[in-house]
């Protein structure tokens, strides 16, 4: 199914927007303890029961207006769910700040198998975005295996050797810079493997 198109801004505002929440809100609740059927709770536990539902929500949203949700959106969804629901059931952070790191260890796992098979499942996701010859796009699928599994291990770093509030921070905005600026580094890949769709 195709997608179709929506406001750019509200695009935006529907993906980033369950993240930035979650950022507010735990700053305005990090300190508090909840006390609730008898157990009490942290900031964090309680800000984690509500980031689940406001996500999916968003991400209802965005079906409806665009008619599509990448794999990688749903896969997000999924472990959100399963993970930050174990945390609030269960009332242990660990299970929450564990998330980006099956996150990104199992898409740097996708892309392994793949490139072990020849193929760049990278490709089959964002060739509409980039159009790169084949050549191209072997060797960024390489460097973003590896972008995955380095950011994977610097989330376990983060949140078993930092506090809570530092690995809130590297979630919220450390992660994606760290994207951003890979994928700004990949400007000479871009350029010497870019396919010009008007001559071709």
């Amino acid at each position: 199914m195709a997608e179709r198109d929506v406001n750019p801004m509200l695009k935006t505002a529907l993906e980033l927007g369950p993240v930035l929440g979650f950022f507010v809100a735990y700053l305005w609740l990090k300190d508090h303890v909840f006390t609730i059927g008898g157990t009490e709770y942290e900031g964090f536990i309680v800000v984690t029961a509500g980031f689940i539902p406001v996500l999916l929500a968003s991400m209802g949203v965005l079906w409806y207006l665009t008619g599509h949700l990448s794999r990688m959106q749903i896969m997000t969804a999924v472990l959100v769910v399963v993970f930050g629901g174990l945390s609030v059931w269960l009332n242990d952070e660990r299970f929450f700040k564990m998330k980006p790191t099956l996150i990104y260890f199992l898409f740097g796992g996708l892309l392994a198998f793949g490139l072990a098979r020849g193929q760049s499942y990278l490709r089959t996701v964002m060739e509409g975005l980039m159009p790169l010859e084949q050549e191209g796009w072997m060797i960024l699928t390489k460097r973003v295996m590896l972008f995955f599994f380095a950011l994977g291990i610097a989330n376990e770093l983060v949140w078993r050797f930092l506090s809570t509030e530092t690995w809130v921070y590297f979630k919220t905005f450390g992660l994606s810079a760290a994207l951003f600026a890979f994928f700004m580094l990949q400007g000479k890949l871009f350029a010497r493997y870019s396919i010009d769709e008007d001559a071709s």
